[in-house]
């Protein structure tokens, strides 16, 4: 009995493991791709170990391309839109946690509803707006327009973790004397920090690899985010160098996989970060 128990979990394992190498295979072909010094542009051969490792397309994008421009400017915007969505969630979402008010679910569920259509119904109304507030080729304007959207996503996300905080600690807190103010820094927040950490994350991700917007109100090749200027590097049939773009595709996924790899442990804890033993 042990034996075929051992034998189904080691066959488990290894499909497990198969369906992680062939997820992995596209990932592994783009860094091979991105290492690859034969100096061809296009090759119908496939390889996952190149013959000739050479970091020169990586020399390339950093040097001869602005990508680390373009690295600043997703940087200002990812930062800028974290900031500004969790300042407003985080209090937003308390207060529809905590207070029953006057159309309150009426409210949530309007956000809900305005978060359901695709973003490419607003790019026209979106087009006039920034034309006659002068903000074209604005990152002020991308940020305002992300936290906006994101908003939501966050207030939905924080308004869940608050709703498993027991209410017991703010009723304590306020007998020991603890203003709203105190209430909210010293007790909620870091309570909640889990759901706080994973929902700037995802807010960051969302606009780090935002392309549609970035593409369509950053007209300067200077005023690009990374989106952009990966799709820049693509958009020339004749100067068109994958081993370059995958080179440049590897460098900003980099980040991201640092921060997954920092907050790992929140992303496990989750929602039970919170909880209270009886």
């Amino acid at each position: 009995m042990k034996i075929k128990k051992s034998l189904k979990l080691i066959l488990v394992n290894i499909i497990l493991a198969g369906l992680c190498f062939a997820v992995l295979i596209p990932v592994l072909y783009a860094l091979a791709l991105s290492v690859n010094g034969t100096g061809s542009v296009f090759s119908g051969d496939f390889f996952l170990i190149p013959s000739k490792v050479s970091l020169s397309n990586y020399s390339w994008i950093l040097f001869q391309e602005p990508f680390l421009l373009w690295f600043k400017n997703s940087l200002i915007l990812s930062l800028g839109t974290m900031i500004l969505a969790m300042g407003t969630a985080i209090t937003a979402s308390y207060a529809f946690s905590r207070f029953r008010f006057r159309g309150r679910k009426a409210v949530l569920y309007l956000l809900i509803l305005l978060n359901a259509f695709p973003q490419i119904l607003s790019m026209f109304a979106i087009f006039r707006l920034f034309k006659a507030l002068d903000l074209m080729d604005s990152g002020i304007g991308l940020i305002i327009i992300y936290a906006g959207s994101m908003c939501i996503f966050g207030i939905w996300n924080m308004k869940g973790y608050f709703d498993t905080i027991p209410i017991e600690f703010e009723e304590a807190s306020k007998i020991d004397g603890a203003s709203d103010i105190q209430l909210l820094f010293r007790i909620i927040l870091p309570l909640a920090r889990p759901a706080i950490i994973v929902t700037a994350v995802m807010i960051l991700i969302f606009v780090w690899n935002e392309y549609l917007f970035s593409t369509t109100f950053l007209m300067n090749k200077n005023s690009y985010s990374l989106a952009g200027g990966l799709y820049l590097l693509q958009s020339n049939d004749y100067s068109r160098n994958w081993p370059v773009f995958s080179a440049a595709a590897i460098l900003v996924s980099v980040p991201i996989l640092i921060i997954f790899y920092r907050i790992q442990k929140y992303m496990i804890s989750g929602l039970t970060a919170g909880g209270v033993k009886g």
